[in-house]
C-alpha cells in the first residue's frame, strides 16, 4: 500500500505540509472536495492497514520537519512539559503461582512503580484471571500500580464478572475488556465499577475516540500512533481527552518509530501521565535503533535529537529485509 498507492500521491509534495498531507491521504478522490467544504469525505478505506499507511507518512513527514529545522518533534508540537516522564512495565503473561515473581523482576529491571499484566480469554475464565491478579497484588505490595488488559477478549457479562472479583485490588486500569467495535457494551463495563477503563489501541482516528468520550466509555485513551493516524491524530486525541477530562496514556508496543513517536506526543500532551514501556520480546524496538530505550528508575528521557531522535541500525534492516 505505501509504495504503490500512496508513495505516488507524495512525489513532489512538500514535507512539511503534514496537516495537509494527511487530509489528502484520509479523504482520498475527495480530498479537494472535503478541502473546499471544510469537512471530511472519507473513501470506504477508512481504517484499518489505510489508517495504517497514513500512520507511517505521517510520523516520518514530523521527523523530516524536526531533522530539517534542527529540533525534537515535541518542539514543534508545542513544547514538552517533563524532559522525564513515568512509564510502566508491560508484560505479565505467567500463571498465578509465577506471576508475582515475572512482575518483580521488571520492577528491578527498570526501578518501575507500575507494571500491567494480561488477563481475559488466554486464562479461560474471569475467575482464573482474578486468581492470577489477585496472586500479582499479594507480591508487589500496595506501593506498585497494577493494570490489567484482556486485548478485548471479555464478553460484557465476563467483563463485569471479572469486576466483581477484583474490586479490592486497588487496580489503576481495566484495559479493553471488551471488542473496540462494542462501544455501549465498554460503556456497561466502565458503570459496573470504580476501576478505570483504558482503551483504544484498537481505535483509529479522532471520530471513534470522540464517540468513546460521548458515551462515556473510557477514562483512559489509549491510542496507538502506528495505527490510529500517526502523530498529528494522536495530539488531536491527546486534546479529546484534555477536552472531557480524561487521561492519556498511548499504546506503545509497535515498534521504534511508534515508541519514539509516543515519547514526544506524550511530552506535549497535557493529558498524559504515563509510557508504555515494552517487557516482552520487542526487537523491533530495542534492536531496530542505534540508541538504547532503557527506563531508570521508572522514568523514560524525552530525546533532544533533532526529528524523532533515533537511528535505525542498518544492520538490523539488512539482516531482515529482502532485497528484490
Amino acid at each position: 500500500m505505501l509504495t504503490h498507492e500512496i508513495a505516488p500521491q507524495l512525489i513532489g509534495r512538500d514535507p512539511a505540509d503534514i496537516g495537509v498531507i494527511w487530509e489528502m491521504l484520509y479523504n482520498g478522490v475527495r480530498h479537494e472536495a472535503a478541502s473546499r467544504a471544510g469537512h471530511a469525505m472519507p473513501q470506504l478505506a477508512r481504517r484499518g492497514v489505510s489508517i495504517a499507511a497514513i500512520s507511517a507518512v505521517d510520523i516520518a513527514l514530523w521527523d523530516i520537519l524536526g531533522k530539517s529545522l534542527g529540533v525534537p518533534v515535541w518542539r514543534l508540537l508545542g513544547g514538552r512539559k517533563l524532559d522525564r516522564m513515568p512509564a510502566y512495565a508491560s508484560g505479565g503473561w505467567a500463571s498465578a503461582d509465577a506471576i508475582g515473581e515475572q512482575l518483580k523482576s521488571y520492577i528491578a529491571r527498570g526501578g518501575f512503580k507500575a507494571v500491567k499484566m494480561r488477563v481475559g480469554s488466554m486464562d479461560g475464565t474471569p475467575h482464573v484471571s482474578a486468581s492470577r491478579a489477585r496472586a500479582a497484588r499479594e507480591a508487589l505490595g500496595p506501593e506498585i500500580g497494577l493494570m490489567v488488559d484482556a486485548h478485548g477478549t471479555y464478553t460484557v457479562a465476563e467483563a463485569k464478572r471479572f469486576i466483581h472479583l477484583v474490586r479490592d485490588l486497588d487496580l489503576a486500569w481495566f484495559e479493553e475488556p471488551v471488542i473496540a467495535d462494542d462501544h455501549a457494551g465498554l460503556a456497561e463495563v466502565r458503570a459496573a465499577g470504580a476501576i478505570p477503563i483504558a482503551t483504544g489501541e484498537s481505535e483509529a482516528t479522532r471520530y471513534a475516540f470522540r464517540d468513546l468520550a460521548v458515551f462515556k466509555a473510557a477514562d483512559i485513551f489509549q491510542p496507538d500512533p502506528a495505527f490510529c493516524g500517526g502523530i498529528s491524530e494522536a495530539m488531536k486525541i491527546g486534546t479529546l481527552a484534555s477536552a472531557f477530562n480524561l487521561r492519556f496514556a498511548p499504546h506503545l508496543w509497535a515498534g521504534a518509530p511508534c515508541f519514539f513517536a509516543g515519547l514526544h506526543v506524550c511530552a506535549a500532551s497535557p493529558a498524559s501521565f504515563t509510557i508504555e514501556y515494552s517487557l516482552g520480546a520487542n526487537p523491533m524496538i530495542h534492536d531496530l535503533v542505534e540508541e538504547t530505550v532503557e527506563a531508570r528508575n521508572g522514568m523514560i528521557a524525552i530525546p533532544e535529537k533533532p526529528g524523532l531522535g533515533f537511528t535505525v541500525s542498518e544492520r538490523f534492516l539488512e539482516a531482515h529485509t529482502q532485497r528484490g
